[in-house]
């Protein structure tokens, strides 16, 4: 059975800093090319960041440029995301997602597997 867990959320005030975590289990994680989306009530799922199987390869939407950095830790089947001056309006429930076929899919089609999420709130 495969699990995303996302970890790592809470409550931060403006320019603050939070590191999420995504542990997976039950696939071959370091095949698979992982991504972190966010969602706020009543707006659909919004791709943040992306990162290749190997981690060479990575993607950031506009808005998250130079804050957020992805990374990937193959050997503890964990994918991050480093998030620093945070704003408020990056207050959403962060979702981890995992492609098997191990490419940077800036979108929500063509994941395999979501997590649950982890609730992000930052105050102005």
């Amino acid at each position: 059975q495969v699990q995303l867990v996302e970890s790592g959320g809470g409550l931060v005030q403006a320019g603050g800093s939070l590191r999420l975590s995504c542990a997976a289990s039950g696939l071959a994680f370091s095949a698979y090319g992982m991504g972190w989306f966010r969602q706020t009530p009543g707006k659909e799922r919004a791709f943040v960041s992306a990162i290749n199987w190997n981690g060479s390869r990575t993607a950031d939407t506009d808005s998250v440029k130079g804050r957020f950095t992805i990374s990937r830790d193959n050997a503890k089947n964990t994918v991050y995301l480093q998030m620093n001056s945070l704003k408020p309006e990056d207050t959403a429930v962060y979702f981890c997602a995992a492609d098997r076929f191990g490419a940077i899919l800036p979108s929500t089609q063509g994941y395999d597997y979501w997590g649950l999420g982890t609730q992000v709130t930052v105050s102005s």
